[in-house]
């Protein structure tokens, strides 16, 4: 009876001495994130769109693959249009975004389509920048193709 009796007032002190642990989950995308860079990535077969704060730390991101364009649909210009205002509003609701520097790479059908789904969006565009990497002369090219 001792026995028992001890067993349960130790458990009873271990359990006032020790510190109630809260668990609190810290929510993605608690921070606040005002202004950022839109990163549109035009090629012929696809448009990728993501979304970044100042530093490049990516918030949000889309492509044709993911909204479910298979194929040819995905490098469409409304495949574009579509891929910028899902990421928008992802980086909208999530971070607060409302200001943005749009910086386009690539020779693609998405790239005019991709700036009008993100102003459609409600982003405020500040900058437009074409960022499309251009040879200085670099690689040589691959010889002509005979048929």
């Amino acid at each position: 009876m001792a026995d028992e009796n001890t067993e349960i007032k130790n458990e009873a002190v271990a359990a006032e001495a020790a510190p109630v642990a809260e668990t609190k989950r810290k929510i993605k995308g608690g921070r606040q994130v005002l202004a950022g860079i839109v990163h549109v990535d035009s090629t012929f077969n696809n448009t990728r769109v993501a979304i970044s704060d100042q530093q490049g730390n990516i918030l949000a991101w889309s492509t044709g693959g993911k909204l479910g364009y298979k194929g040819s649909r995905k490098s469409t210009a409304f495949a574009a249009q579509q891929i910028a205002t899902d990421a928008a509003k992802k980086a909208m609701t999530t971070y607060g975004l409302r200001e943005v520097e749009v910086r386009i790479k690539g020779p693609g059908a998405g790239r005019e389509s991709a700036v009008r789904g993100i102003a459609q969006a409600g982003l405020e565009i500040t900058v437009l920048k074409d960022v499309t990497p251009l040879p200085h002369n670099g690689c040589r090219p691959p010889k002509r193709r005979r048929v």
